[in-house]
C-alpha cells in the first residue's frame, strides 16, 4: 500500500486528491496539512511514502517544508512531490535542487497522477510529463553558473554518459536504446551515479547534470 500526505492550504484542493487517491486499491491517504511547518508535523508522524506538497501555503511554504523533509534523515525514504498551478513557477527548480522528486502542474490529468505517484515511490523519474526537458533546461538556464565538475570523477565515463542522457530526460529504456544496451544495464548504471554522487533521486541526478556542466540547457538530444 502506498502511503500518501496531502499538504495544500486549499481545502478542496486536497478533498479532490483524497478522493482520487483513496479510490485506488494500493494508495491511501494517512494525513492532510494547510501548511509546511503542518506538513512536517504530519510526515514526521506518518512516515508516508510520498508527499503531494503545494508550493505556495502560509506560515511555511512548500519550499521550507521540503528541504526540512529531505534533510531528515530520519524521513529518507519519504519522496516529496512538489504541486504547482503554474508550469513555469519559479519556485519549481528551486523545490527540485531542494529534495524534491518530482513536480506537478495541479490540473494534471488524474490518471497522470496517479501513475506519477506510483512511479516517484518506485524511484523513477517525474517531472511534470509533457514538460519535463524544456522546463528543466529553463531553470537551469537561471540557476547559478554550473559548479567545477570534479564532483564527478569519481564516475566511469560510461557513468558520465549515462548521466548526461538522464539530464537530458531519457528513461532508463530510452537510455538502454540509445547505447545498446538492456534496460537493466541502463538502470545500474544510473543506480551508480546516484549512489556515488549522494544524490537522493532521479530527479537530483538531473540537477548534478546541469549543476556540473556535464548538461547544458538546450542539450535536449
Amino acid at each position: 500500500m502506498i502511503r500518501v500526505v496531502l499538504a495544500d492550504d486549499q481545502v478542496l484542493v486536497r478533498a479532490g486528491f483524497r478522493a482520487l487517491l483513496d479510490a485506488q486499491a494500493d494508495i491511501e491517504v494517512v494525513g492532510e496539512a494547510a501548511d509546511g511547518r503542518e506538513a512536517l508535523r504530519v510526515v514526521r508522524g506518518t512516515r508516508p511514502d510520498a508527499v503531494l506538497m503545494d508550493i505556495r501555503m502560509p506560515l511555511t511554504d512548500g519550499l521550507a517544508a521540503t528541504r526540512d523533509i529531505t534533510g531528515d534523515a530520519a524521513l529518507a525514504d519519504v519522496k516529496v512531490v512538489v504541486l504547482t498551478t503554474f508550469e513555469l513557477d519559479e519556485y519549481v527548480f528551486e523545490a527540485i535542487r531542494s529534495g524534491a522528486s518530482g513536480f506537478l502542474v495541479k490540473d494534471t490529468e488524474p490518471a497522470e497522477l496517479l501513475r506519477a505517484v506510483r512511479a516517484v515511490v518506485a524511484g523513477d523519474a517525474l517531472l511534470s510529463p509533457g514538460v519535463t526537458r524544456r522546463l528543466i533546461a529553463e531553470f537551469a538556464a537561471r540557476s547559478k553558473e554550473p559548479a567545477a565538475a570534479g564532483a564527478l570523477d569519481e564516475l566511469t565515463d560510461r557513468e558520465r554518459e549515462v548521466m548526461a542522457l538522464v539530464g537530458m530526460g531519457l528513461s532508463n529504456e530510452e537510455i538502454a536504446r540509445r547505447l545498446v544496451v538492456s534496460p537493466l544495464t541502463a538502470k545500474t548504471h544510473v543506480s551508480r551515479a546516484m549512489v556515488k554522487l549522494g544524490a537522493r533521486d532521479r530527479a537530483q541526478l538531473v540537477v548534478l547534470a546541469y549543476e556540473s556542466g556535464l548538461v547544458r540547457p538546450g542539450w535536449l538530444g
